[in-house]
């Protein structure tokens, strides 16, 4: 059966609301969260048969120049693995954390440093030097173009940095500034103003003024409580109020000017301030692009999310730990305190997203359960060293994924970091004979 809402139309079939279904207003359509009486994820292309259980979603996030170097490490495995100071913000999560170690990128040690180390990181592709741009299709894109097409976005590309069009050493930085390539000579479309990325989840055109996404969609859910259990009803409730957060949070992050990250002539814009803007405070910023993320896979607006959380070779600074005399690539050359005070912020944020993703319940499973996180740098310290790089993984990528695990890789011939993202895509419904310089996946992830 089906009914035609005056704003849109949900699409209901025996087995309750379509795999698309989404609530629709004036230039807005919102893909629905989980639920366990519409089983909205899984059905055929033709929506004949539903799943059983939500699906799998991939999250890479990415901080540059490594961590210190003294406090990178994991030992023991489950409950009783114990962390270095740079990891223990994910403590909580050691029996859901995969901590991989000696994995390396071999074309990243074939260049200079940072360009070279980070334009390749997700592919293990060549890279051109002289300011010409070439690497290769990123882990994150032949995931979206593969399976893409079974949400709204086939991905969502994230920074808390602006990208850097200069040359470092013979190589574009360009490089640097991006993680996600659609193809070899194009860095996705990288998304740093948190409005503009709310709008890709929600709105299907730009330009409608202040209009509330909820307003936009309102009738449109009133009539899908008809359709939904008492439990679900709850659950809606809930996730709509998060959206409406978000956006609140949003609207005001955007009020504060463009000033992060650089020093301006001026104390005070001559100008009047945009509505829409690029937060002042860093750690705002931050969290808005994690909450988007977690908001992207609880609504399955897309499966897949990039979120560079500062450029490799960056110049964020960091007020708010009380660090604001150094940007962060020259202090990830000092192994301070104030270095580690910046590494642990980084994995403060990664900490944030799982445990917002535990939070919300999914089956028998939370959105964690059924996602894989990855957290990598482009060295293992700020001193350029890319022999080895920093891993560390979270979630249960669906049940495929046994957490509390600490593999280390150091001594053996086949330690490809594209091996492990060919597991990434296996876990991920993507089967590839060969990725970069890797020809079989990690066996033990």
């Amino acid at each position: 059966m089906s009914h035609e809402p005056k704003q849109g139309r949900t699409i209901l079939t025996s087995h309750g609301l379509s795999r698309r279904a989404m609530l629709r207003g004036l230039g807005v359509s919102m893909a629905l969260p989980w639920m366990e009486s519409t089983r909205v994820w899984g059905d055929d292309e033709k929506g004949r048969e539903p799943a059983s259980g939500a699906p799998t979603r991939m999250a890479i996030l990415f901080s540059g120049c490594g961590y210190h170097k003294n406090e990178w490490w994991a030992k023991g495995e489950g409950r009783q693995m114990e962390l270095g100071k740079v990891l223990t913000p994910l403590a909580d999560f050691r029996e859901r954390m995969t901590f991989v170690r000696g994995l390396f990128n071999a074309e990243a040690l074939k260049g200079n440093i940072h360009s070279s180390q980070t334009g390749n990181l997700l592919s293990g592709a060549p890279l051109a030097s002289g300011g010409t741009i070439r690497s290769g299709t990123s882990l994150d894109q032949v995931v979206a173009q593969r399976i893409g097409h079974q949400t709204k976005l086939p991905s969502l590309v994230l920074g808390c940095e602006k990208v850097n069009p200069s040359v470092h050493k013979n190589y574009s930085m360009l490089y640097s500034s991006n993680i996600s390539w659609s193809s070899p000579t194009t860095p996705t479309p990288l998304e740093v103003y948190p409005a503009l990325a709310f709008d890709q989840l929600f709105k299907d055109k730009a330009g409608h003024g202040d209009q509330s996404v909820l307003d936009a969609v309102l009738a449109d859910a009133q009539q899908l409580r008809g359709n939904i259990s008492k439990t679900d009803q709850q659950k809606l409730d809930e996730y709509l109020n998060s959206v409406r957060e978000v956006e609140q949070r949003i609207e005001r992050a955007g009020k504060r000017g463009e000033i992060q990250g650089w020093r301006p002539t001026r104390t005070e814009p001559d100008m009047p301030r945009p509505k829409d803007g690029y937060p002042q405070d860093i750690v705002e910023h931050m969290k808005l692009m994690c909450d988007i993320l977690v908001l992207a896979f609880q609504t399955d607006t897309t499966r897949v999310c990039t979120l560079k959380l500062n450029n490799d070779h960056g110049t964020l600074r960091f007020p708010h730990l009380g660090v604001d005399y150094m940007i962060h690539h020259l202090l990830s050359h000092t192994d301070s305190d104030d270095w580690l005070k910046v590494n642990r912020f980084f994995l403060e944020q990664v900490a944030y997203i799982a445990r917002r993703m535990d939070a919300i319940q999914e089956g028998e499973r939370t959105l964690l359960d059924n996602s894989m996180l990855m957290l990598c740098s482009s060295m293992l310290h700020g001193n350029h060293d890319a022999t080895q790089l920093p891993v560390v993984m979270l979630g249960g990528a669906g049940g495929q994924i046994r957490g509390g695990q600490n593999i280390n890789y150091l001594g053996k011939g086949d330690r490809q970091m594209c091996r492990l993202y060919l597991s990434m895509m296996n876990k991920m419904g993507v089967e590839l004979d060969r990725f970069g310089d890797a020809t079989q996946p990690l066996t033990e992830l």
